[in-house]
């Protein structure tokens, strides 16, 4: 059974930084990429970042680019998101998938999802 499982989400005010870990078991992890998306209250759940499976490859929606990083440790079978200069616009459940299409970013190619952990940024 594939499990992916967020962590490190929470309230900060804005400027701050947070860590997300999304923890994965059940798969093959490193011959998936795997990407962060996020869904605002009332709105579509948007890519912010992707990563190719030997982590030689990253790709960033431009609303996080230079303050979001994308990272994974195929070791422990985990990826990550260090957010940086947090912004109130970047309160959203944030939520970890995999994917066996490299570069897409693209909600519809993931075939793993995890269940998601809230990021709130206050003003």
């Amino acid at each position: 059974q594939v499990q992916l499982v967020e962590s490190g989400g929470g309230l900060v005010q804005a400027g701050g930084s947070l860590r997300l870990s999304c923890a994965a078991s059940g798969l093959a992890f490193g011959v998936y990429a795997m990407g962060w998306f996020r869904q605002a209250p009332g709105k579509e759940r948007d890519f912010i970042a992707n990563i190719s499976p030997r982590g030689d490859s990253t790709s960033y929606a431009d609303s996080v680019k230079g303050r979001f990083t994308i990272s994974r440790d195929n070791a422990k079978k985990a990826v990550y998101l260090q957010m940086n200069s947090l912004e109130p616009e970047d309160t959203a459940v944030y939520y970890c998938a995999a994917t066996l299409f490299d570069t897409s970013t693209n909600k519809n190619d993931m075939k793993y999802w995890g269940k998601g952990t809230l990021v709130t940024v206050s003003s």
